[in-house]
């Protein structure tokens, strides 16, 4: 019998409490963090321990970002990765990114992060071109209106067997909305729909945070 359950306040700050392991800097980075404009961009800690603990079971080596924010999400991949391991993000904003530095110090994972700023989609078709190594494990979470971009460019990036996850493709309900036809809204649905169909991957779409989209690259 299935079985469904409200998310309140008091529920996720249980999830927080015992189905997460939170390094110091990865909880200074939330705190901090939840005092600044668009605080809302970031993910969750129970989102956080589930992508370090998909970067686990992959054997995760290489790891690639679009959207980074202040740091949350790729520290706690880094943290998971092997000390051999390496992370490339990209992001648009020097403002936003500067604050996640001193975080991936105090964690000490600081030299396995590569950030790039500028256009995510330039930089990806600029990798693309230059035959970087294959990624084992995704995450995409910028512009709604670009992800459809960003997904092909990272399919073409993962090895077969990698993992990309996708950020926000619940959008608050919104999606299972047809009245809702917001840009965003739009190219979010239409990606689920997309990626539903996709023959190139095997995927879920789970409700964590504000809905992963999960997608194996066959």
């Amino acid at each position: 019998m299935s079985r469904t359950m409200p998310i309140t306040e008091d529920l996720l700050a249980y999830i927080s409490r015992v189905g997460v392991r939170e390094h110091p800097a990865l909880a200074r980075c939330r705190k901090e963090t939840a005092a600044l404009p668009n605080a809302q961009m970031q993910i969750g800690p129970d989102q956080g321990a589930l992508m370090a603990l998909l970067a686990r079971l992959l054997g995760a080596q290489r790891y690639l970002e679009i959207g980074t924010f202040t740091g949350y999400s790729a520290l706690a991949v880094a943290l998971a990765l092997p000390a051999s391991g390496r992370a490339v993000c990209c992001d648009i904003s020097e403002q936003y990114t500067s604050k996640a530095r001193p975080y991936w110090r105090e964690a000490g994972v600081e030299s396995k992060i590569d950030l790039r700023i500028g256009p995510a989609a330039e930089t990806l078709e600029a990798m693309i071109a230059a035959r970087e190594p294959a990624f084992d494990f995704a995450f995409i979470d910028a512009d709604k209106t670009g992800y459809d971009v960003y997904y092909e460019c990272v399919l073409k990036l993962l090895r077969p067997g990698g993992l990309v996850a996708l950020d926000n493709m619940l959008w608050s309900g919104a999606v299972a909305d047809p009245r809702d036809t917001s840009p965003d809204t739009a190219a979010l649905r239409a990606l689920n729909e997309k990626i539903h169909r996709d023959e190139r991957v095997d995927m879920a779409l789970i409700p964590v945070g504000d809905g992963v989209m999960l997608a194996r690259k066959r």
